[in-house]
């Protein structure tokens, strides 16, 4: 059985509209099937749970569009397109022990419990500053970053997987990676809109005319 630890959601958990099935079943439809995700386990976990448990009330009627939900300082809740493409290239597995950096909802972490063997999540803010020891067999962000702290990254185990956005030249794509002799390194998949993560921004570089 899959065990999880949480950061404390920053908003209520309201009550799921009578219509939010039938919202999932459209976005499943017209959002993930379109785009090529159709593998069962991912479809499955995002029909499960509902976006709008994730999102404030004055939210929660932008929850199945297929765009990011900006919630301003409190983080994002990103496409549902971004999500079933980072499940479907995740593959999470019950022996895996995953690290999930959030958005800032527990949206993420909520679909990948059922699907691995145990998942810590901690905010954007802790994993830049995290210094770890290889406990992960898998990294998941909520986010495009714009570089991979060491310390994040020496929390991956060795041959530990990595899923997440990352910005090339201003552009946000889908990445993934593995953990190789103490170093990670990302190769983009594809072009996809994806919030950037602040906390992960790469130092300025000065230019001089």
């Amino acid at each position: 059985m899959s065990t999880m630890t949480t950061i404390q959601k920053p908003f209520g958990t309201p009550e799921t509209r009578p219509d939010s099935h039938i919202a999932r079943r459209a976005m499943i439809d017209s959002q993930l099937r379109t785009s090529g995700v159709n593998e069962e386990y991912v479809l499955a976990r995002m029909i499960a749970v509902p976006r709008e448990d994730f999102l404030p009330a004055e939210k929660s009627a932008q929850a199945y569009t297929d765009r990011a939900v900006s919630l301003g300082v409190n983080g994002h809740l990103a496409s549902p397109l971004f999500y079933g493409k980072l499940l479907l290239e995740a593959a999470p597995a019950p022996a895996d022990r995953v690290l999930v950096v959030s958005g800032g909802t527990g949206y993420l972490a909520a679909l990948i419990a059922p699907l691995a063997g145990a998942v810590t999540e901690i905010t954007a803010a802790e994993a830049a500053a995290l210094e770890g020891a290889g406990e992960y067999d898998l990294l998941v962000i909520d986010g495009a970053i714009e570089q991979l702290p060491e310390g994040l990254a020496a929390a991956l185990a060795d041959n530990g997987r990595i899923v997440t956005g990352l910005v090339l030249r201003e552009v946000t794509r889908l990445a993934s990676g593995r953990k190789v002799a103490g170093s990670v390194s990302l190769q983009p998949l594809e072009d996809l809109g994806i919030p950037v993560l602040p906390a992960f921004a790469a130092p300025k570089r000065w230019t001089f005319a």
